[in-house]
Parts: C-alpha cells; structure tokens; sequence
C-alpha cells in the first residue's frame, strides 16, 4: 500500500506499507523533507511497525512522537503528517497526479445557476460521468451567498440588500456568508472524487485542497496561509474563505469552493450583512472592513492577470485540459437554480 500527504505549509510524506493480521508491516516512511538525526527516520518506521491497523492518525503520531530520540528536528515534516499519509495509504487514496483534471471557465452567469452548477457537476463526478473538475466562476450580478445553515434574517440586511440591487442565495455547503461583486470577487470549485480526500480529517481536507492555491499566490509573492478550518490568510489579513459539502450518491464526491476577495466595497458590505460583535471577536479585530485583505492591493495585478496565473500554476501541478458545461448539465442546472436556489422556501429555509 502506498499514501502520499504534502504537510501544509511543509513537505511531502510518502508512506509504503503492508497490513497483515490487523497490523502495519514493513514500513518505509520517505519524502524531501529534512530530519536530524539520521536515526529519527528508523524510530519512527519503527514506531509504525506492528501497529494495529485501525489506529487513528491521532494514535499513530503518539506512537512516533513517543519513539523519536531526544533532541529530534523535523523541518517540513510532523508526525501528524506521517500518520496522515498512512491513514491514506491504508484507505487506498488517491492521488492529483491519478488524474485527467478539467477546466470550466466560462461566460458569467447568475448566483442561482452557479449554486446548482455546483450541485450538478460534483453529482456527476461522483457518478463517474465527468472528470475532476476546476470551475472558475463569472459572476453575473452582485450577490450576498448564505451558508447551507445560516439564519437569512441573521446574515442579511434585506432593505440594504435591495438597495444596493444584491440577489440573496443560499449555497449546499456549510460555513459563512460572502458578499459578492462581479469585478472584485474571485471564486472557484473543485469537484473532486472522494478518493482523493480518502484518510483525511474534514478539516485536514481543507488544507490539502487549498495547498494548490497557496503556491499560486506564493508565485504572485503573497505569502498566504490555511488557517483553520476554513480560511486563507496573510499577514494583512483574510484574503480568502472556503467550504465543503460531501456527496454520498455513488461513489462519493467533495465539492470544495474558494471566494477570493480581489477588491472590496467595505462600506457596501457592512450595510448589507449583518456581522455581529461576537463574530469579530473570535477574528480579533473590532472592525469587519479589517478581516479582509483584497487581493489587488497585494498582488497588483488586474483579477483576470491574477485569474490566468492561479489556472496555470494548477496546470503546471496537475495538468488541466479546457472542458465546458455539456447541455445535459446546463439544463440540469437551470431547472435547480429555478426550482430550488430561486425559490424562498430554499433561501429562507432558515428564516
């Protein structure tokens, strides 16, 4: 059995191992990370052997924490990854290079459709029907995007929306609000299939799928960060928040999208959500227009520049061919983003 796992902000761990009898058998932990002294490397392959095969990640950096020699200096490696890549090996998880990756960048649409867009390809990606894909969102109109179990009356200013001409949706995946601006706003899907995530904590999850992008920002000299569970950060502040939904039809798929803030109306926000004390008190700061960062100052670069270099430095990792939403999908997509993502009953189900 073979797992691989690139530690966030570290190195690739790559683990090859046997289970027999419940237990982990011969195990060779390698990767290009840097390990004092040479000795650490065979207490920790070790501490791996014969280990019960169920252990979790948890269990398995206590054994090798446990076994390390006194004085022991890990750089781009913990033992949190190393559990990590067994847990993946023995679960038979994938890899992105195990992949023929697709791009979707097309013309904008409208808040509703890009929610049941979501919906449609991570359907059809579980379903073996598309490859994984990357989706690179349009926005046709301005918009305030609700998580799956937020409170409308408790996110939004509805007389702030309307003015301002903001269309109010409610996505599938868990987490907080964005507020969207056509020109100021980057985001994107990944669809993936569950394989790839396969040995990964929910929140472990989050990091490997937003690793890509930390490069590519790091390629633009942003130094930008995981923080968890589900945010990108700089030193400025915020520039980023993500969230996830899991698909259980067929074999399983994850949808994890990013929204980026390029630019921002912090004043437009402000008198559209409403963003409580307590919500900025876990943040640190006493003021909303403070969390986040936009990009453009950052980067200075104009959003498509910052576009075409985030698509190409996923290409040079993985590879990515350019694809299209097939008619089958759209039409999927506009009946859901009519029925269900335009419809109260859907918007307010949590009032």
């Amino acid at each position: 059995m073979h797992g691989e796992y690139k530690v966030p902000g570290g190195k690739l761990v790559v683990v090859d191992l046997d289970s027999r009898d419940g237990v982990l058998r011969d195990v060779t932990v390698a990767g290009d990370f840097f390990l004092e002294p040479d000795e650490a490397i065979l207490a920790i392959n070790g501490a791996l052997e014969g280990a019960p095969a169920d252990t979790d990640a948890a269990g398995l950096a206590a054994r090798i924490d446990a076994a390390l020699p006194a004085g022991t200096t890990m750089y781009g490696l913990t033992a949190e990854g190393v559990a990590v890549a067994v847990r993946r090996a023995l679960a038979h998880a994938t890899d992105w290079n195990d992949y023929d990756w697709q791009l979707i960048h097309e013309a904008p649409q409208s808040p509703a459709l890009h929610m049941a867009l979501d919906e449609v390809i991570t359907a059809e990606v579980a379903a073996g029907r598309r490859p994984p894909t990357l989706r690179v969102w349009e926005w046709g109109a301005p918009a305030v995007v609700i998580g799956s179990f937020q409170s409308l009356r408790n996110e939004v200013d509805p007389e702030g929306a309307e003015r301002h001409g903001i269309t109010v949706v409610r996505r599938i995946s868990g987490g907080g609000a964005m507020f969207i601006e056509p020109g100021n706003t980057i985001t994107y899907s990944l669809s993936v299939p569950d394989a790839l995530v396969q040995g990964l904590s929910f929140a472990d999850s989050y990091a490997y799928l937003d690793d890509w992008v930390l490069g590519a920002l790091g390629d633009m000299g942003v130094k930008a960060w995981y923080q968890p569970l589900n945010d990108i950060a700089t030193e400025a502040g915020k520039i980023a928040g993500a969230a996830q939904k899991r698909m259980v039809a067929d074999d399983g798929a994850v949808l994890h999208h990013v929204t980026m803030a390029y630019d921002i109306d912090a004043d437009k926000m402000l008198d559209v959500l409403r963003i409580g004390k307590e919500k900025l008190s876990d943040k640190g700061t006493k003021s909303a227009k403070k969390r986040v960062d936009p990009l453009r100052r950052q980067t200075g670069l104009p959003r498509e520049a910052v576009i075409e270099r985030m698509i190409a430095s996923f290409r040079s990792r993985y590879g990515l061919s350019e694809g299209k939403v097939t008619d089958e999908e759209m039409a999927r997509a506009r009946e859901l983003a009519a029925t269900k993502f335009s419809s109260e009953e859907w918007t307010a189900r949590v009032p």
